[in-house]
């Protein structure tokens, strides 16, 4: 009991839900995680297999089960005609308007600076630096749901 004297107590409560605004960034920032790691991957002549739990029900038994699969992760960047790298940010599978001029893509050089410049974009998510434009196309996703 007296280790209970020495210790700070409060009524804590847990939050019931983050904010639409946070649970976007951290879905944007998980995905250029991704993005990192394959990058980093294909650096070192390795494959991205990442693994994801699927549930699925066997048809003749009825019982359900879990198997391990490969997630599919396509990659953002490409090579232009030009020879340089063109990398896209993608919320979903829309394209992230970069700046009011109609910008998508970030033009790089190579490799490292293909990898340096995703996880500055990382960070610029988790700081709230492109929240408008993962809001503007997460509302055009969620009206083209509406009729």
């Amino acid at each position: 009991m007296s280790v209970l004297t020495s210790l700070k107590l409060v009524t804590g409560k847990r939050p019931v839900s983050t904010s639409p605004i946070v649970s976007r960034r951290n879905k944007m920032a998980s995905k250029i995680a991704e993005q990192v790691a394959l990058c980093e991957a294909q650096k070192s002549g390795e494959q991205y297999q990442p693994k994801v739990t699927r549930t699925y029900t066997n048809k003749q038994t009825g019982e359900r089960m879990t198997v391990d699969a490969v997630k599919r992760v396509r990659q953002w960047f490409f090579i232009s005609p030009e020879g340089k790298i063109n990398l896209t940010l993608k919320y979903g599978s829309k394209v992230l308007p970069l700046n009011k001029k109609g910008a998508n893509a970030i033009e790089l050089a190579t490799g490292d600076e293909l990898i340096a410049t995703l996880k500055n974009l990382q960070a610029a998510v988790l700081n709230g630096d492109l929240d408008e434009a993962i809001n503007e196309v997460s509302e055009m996703t969620r009206n083209s749901f509406k009729k």
